[in-house]
């Protein structure tokens, strides 16, 4: 059976979650959450708009998965975010027990591949999917900021 549901078009809804961080004036991190080729969740930074440096596009996502499942554990689950996360939502993700996670850009100043696999064992993770989108829109942001 042929699927358009893969990682690059989960990855393209992630960054429609950048996107309106974005035009929200917030970090452009996008995520969402997907089970059996379904969108279960999706999230965008809130950090400024709530005020809670906790509010990442990755939190609210397992947040919002965790209550459509009802349970919080996210097995047969992958989330898609356009920024590798930070330790503190690989820490949540490790404890989110999520069977892959997939992001588009790397971040070399906070994320958390800079102190070692901090997901848990049985999580497959893929990197670069869209890489240069997710690039993009956070120079983008930045730029504007500046």
């Amino acid at each position: 059976m042929i699927t358009p549901y893969n990682d690059e078009y989960f990855m393209r809804k992630a960054l429609e979650e950048a996107q309106k961080a974005f035009d929200a004036d917030e970090i452009p991190v996008g995520a969402v959450v997907v089970a059996n080729d379904q969108i279960i969740a999706r999230a965008h930074n809130f950090t400024e708009k709530l005020n809670d440096v906790t509010a990442h596009a990755e939190m609210q996502a397992i947040t919002s998965a965790a209550d459509f499942l009802g349970g919080k554990y996210l097995k047969g689950c992958t989330m898609y975010v356009t920024l590798e996360p930070c330790v503190m939502c690989a820490g949540a993700l490790y404890w989110s027990q999520i069977d892959k996670i997939v992001f588009a850009a790397s971040d070399e100043k906070r994320g958390a591949s800079k102190v070692g696999e901090l997901y848990h064992p049985k999580t497959k993770i893929v990197r670069g999917v869209l890489e240069e989108e997710g690039k993009e829109l956070m120079l983008k942001f930045f730029q504007k900021k500046r």
